[in-house]
Parts: structure tokens; sequence; C-alpha cells
């Protein structure tokens, strides 16, 4: 499944089932398969979404400091991080947020 995120204020986006459902998840809204997120919703939307990411950067940060003190090689991550697959949604959020218009998906 994809999650398709439209607005009148912002191109489309699309992201696959994972990836959406992570980034709702975050947001605090139901990944189902029709949603919306209203403007004024998207305030706190992208405050969560970037303490999200803080959190996670902070996380990888701290494990490479462990092994790198235990004399072990640093682990590797995940090929594309929270960040990058966030920036493209928080910046449509704030897009739809100035515009004051809603991002619907599944409909």
């Amino acid at each position: 499944m994809l999650f398709k995120f439209k607005s009148k204020a912002a191109g489309d986006l699309i992201m696959l089932e994972p990836n959406g459902r992570r980034v709702l998840q975050i947001i605090g809204k139901d990944p189902g398969p029709k949603g919306i997120i209203e403007p004024h919703q998207m305030a706190g939307a992208i405050s969560a979404l970037e303490a999200a990411i803080a959190a996670e950067e902070a996380e990888q940060q701290a494990a490479i400091e462990e092994a790198r003190t235990r004399g072990e090689v640093p682990p590797r991550f995940e090929g594309v991080s929270l960040r990058q697959r966030a920036v493209p949604f928080i910046d449509m959020l704030r897009r739809c947020a100035q515009a004051d218009k809603e991002i619907v998906w599944g409909v």
C-alpha cells in the first residue's frame, strides 16, 4: 500500500506504507486508509516530527560514541534516516499551514 498525501497548497507526496505509517504515528494520527490533517494540527505535527528526528539522531550518535569508547566498530544504521523521509512531509505541512489548507490521504 502507498500513502498519497494531497493538498491544494502543495504537490502530492507519496510514501510507501511503512514510512507513511511511521510518520502518521509520530504526529498522532491513525494510519488508516483515509485521513485528514487540519491546518490547526500542523504546528504540533511539525514539532512532533522534529522531536522524533532529533531523538533518532541523538540515539545514533550515542551508539557511535559508545562503540568508540569500547574500541568497537561503530554500528551502521538504516540507509534512509527519518530526517530524509520526513523533511518533504514537514515542508508540505509548513506550506499547507501557511495557506490554511488541509492535507488528506486515501480520498
